[in-house]
Formats: structure tokens, sequence, C-alpha cells
């Protein structure tokens, strides 16, 4: 089975039930093809494979935490199923969310479909559901106007759909995980069609070290908070941005932002690149529902997706207007810099 699964938690219950009837959850694969795309993988390797980072993968060290997925292209011959759908339906409630679990999972005790499930679970099960009054602040719809892609010219939203329409092409909101490890630490999404680039991200923002030896003004020293930037797609990247002293012989220690950069494109030449298809189908095929989405899961994300649906409506909130080329509305910039973020370009 592929999305959609439902159009919101009850219809989501309707088809598992159906499809429950027939079938027992250990036959059922529901493909999310994100999860099958190696740097969506290499986040378990990242995250539990290497000692450096598990013990500041909390809210002790991690300020806030950005998703980013944007798409240059328009309704591409989807106008049938994406108007009835938008932004938040299509993308956020399965890719985005799925990646958002396996960034807060706890770890799980073995490798294996159950024990990873049931710690993305919990996370998703953790996320602070919204109501009309936090929609306001915490999320901004939008929805693309004529203006340029790439160069290219290209027409609105409403003039590909042949009428006005409330669907939202483009989503930001601000998360919360109410659970020890990431209490107090915000996760930004966003998501939106017609943006200026075809890019899908992960961004770790660490926070500033407490004490700088450096001098009282840690800007004037050039001291500036670690950064783990995760690029899943078109390139495949990890960048870490940390502190290094400026050479020269200056009284005072001046710092400079340094990348340390691993192109996993680049580190594994050799290796023949698979498409995420190919990797579940061969894991369906072997019976490994690890890469799949289990029932819970599903209507785990649907409950969250729902509030914001409800808050939306009780709130009367329409899509705000962005132009095709940049990234989404006005009023996505101010969501995070009300919280002295910015958003990484």
């Amino acid at each position: 089975m592929e999305k959609p699964i439902g159009k919101d938690l009850a219809s989501s219950k309707e088809v598992n039930d159906g499809i429950g009837a027939m079938f027992a959850e250990e036959q059922i694969f529901r493909v999310d093809h994100y999860l099958g795309k190696e740097t969506v993988q290499n986040l378990l390797a990242l995250r539990f494979g290497n000692v450096m980072f598990e013990p500041l993968w909390n809210a002790t060290a991690i300020d806030h935490v950005q998703i980013t997925v944007g798409e240059t292209v328009g309704l591409e011959g989807r106008v049938s199923y994406y108007d009835g759908v938008g932004a938040l339906r299509d993308m956020v409630q399965n890719h985005m969310l799925q990646i958002l679990s396996i960034i807060a999972m706890e770890p799980p005790a073995r490798m294996d479909p159950t024990a990873v499930r049931d710690e993305k679970v919990k996370a998703l099960r953790s996320l602070r559901p919204m109501t009309a009054e936090t929609v306001k602040t915490h999320s901004v719809r939008g929805q693309y106007t004529p203006g340029a892609v790439g160069g290219q010219i290209v027409t609105g939203y409403a003039d590909e759909l042949g009428q006005p329409s409330d669907t939202e092409t483009f989503v930001a909101l601000k998360a919360h995980i109410d659970n020890w490890r990431w209490q107090g630490v915000p996760f930004y999404l966003r998501t939106g069609k017609r943006m200026p680039a075809r890019q899908s991200e992960i961004m770790i923002q660490f926070k500033p070290v407490r004490h700088s030896i450096f001098g009282r003004d840690g800007h004037g020293t050039g001291l500036e908070p670690n950064t783990l930037i995760i690029r899943l797609q078109p390139e495949e990247y990890i960048r870490l941005l940390i502190m290094s002293k400026r050479p020269g012989l200056e009284r005072q220690v001046l710092l400079d932002e340094v990348t340390l950069d691993v192109s996993l494109t680049a580190a594994f030449a050799g290796q023949r690149r698979r498409i995420a298809y190919e990797r579940l189908i061969l894991d369906l095929l072997a019976g490994d529902q690890t890469l799949f989405v289990r029932r819970d899961e599903v209507e785990a994300q649907w409950t969250w997706i729902d509030s914001i649906i409800d808050g939306w409506k009780e709130a009367n909130m329409k899509p705000a207007a962005y132009s095709s080329g940049n990234w989404g509305p006005s009023s996505a910039i101010a969501l995070i810099e009300r919280d002295g973020a910015s958003w990484h370009e």
C-alpha cells in the first residue's frame, strides 16, 4: 500500500480496518518511499553508529531542528489528486513526519522492524497537538502565484488548476515533542511547490557554548553555535560547522566557522546507487518491514495532522500568496524569526 492511506484519521482507520480484515499486520507493507532513500536510512547509522552524536542529541545541546523539503515543480499532471489534498497531507503527514520520527526516536534495542517502529511511534505520539490558537503562530499556509523558477516563467496554482482554490501548496510548521529528550526544542518543518530549488535537508542547530573563554563578546571573536546539515537530495552529504582559530599573530583569539564536509556520493563512488523503490521492493520480497510504516504510526501521524487541519478550519486560515521561485510567504520567515532563528538556505 502507498499513500494516500485515507484523508484523515477516521478514513485511514476505515482503510486499515478493511485491509486488516483480510491480512495480518505482518503481511501489510505500507510504503513511504522516503524510507528507502539511502540518506534517510543513514540517519540511523549517523545517530546510533557514532558515539559522538547520541550524547548531544537532546534538549541539553540542541537549540532547534529544521526539516525542509522543497520542490520546483507545480501540479505536473496531478490536478485531480493534489487539489483535494494539499501540502500538509501530501508531504508532511508521511515523508516529513517519518524523517522527524527517525531524528527524534529513542535508541531501539535492536535493528529489527518491531524495535525500530516501536520507538518511532513513541516520538510521533509525543507531538503536541495544535489548536485554533496555536495554528495562528505555529503554522503558515501558502499558495504559489506566477513567478520564475530556474529562469523560467511559470504560472500560478489557480491558473494551472483553472479555478480559485483554498488548497495550500506550501506549509511551514513549528512542532514540539513533549518528552524528556526534546522538551523545549522546536522542530521547524517547511515544504512547498515552486520553490527556488529542489532539495531535502535536515539542519540540527546546536546551542552556543555555555561559557566563552574567548572574550565577553562572542560575536566579536566570531564564536557561533555548531550546526549539522544533512542533505538528503539532490546531493547527499553531511556537513558539520565547527569553530576554528583564524591563523595569525593577533593577540586576541579570532575564530572562524569551518566546515567538515562528507560527500556520501564521493565516499561511496564505487558503489552502485539504488533508487528508493529498489530497496523497498527487495525488503518486501524478503519480508522485512523495518522500512515500512506500521498502522499505529499512520494513525499517530494523522492524529497530529488532524489537529492542524481542525485548527485551520476553526481559525478560518486561508493560504497566503507567494511568488513562484520564493521560499514561501513572508509569514513563514516570521514564524521562525520570532524565536530568534532563521531558515537555513
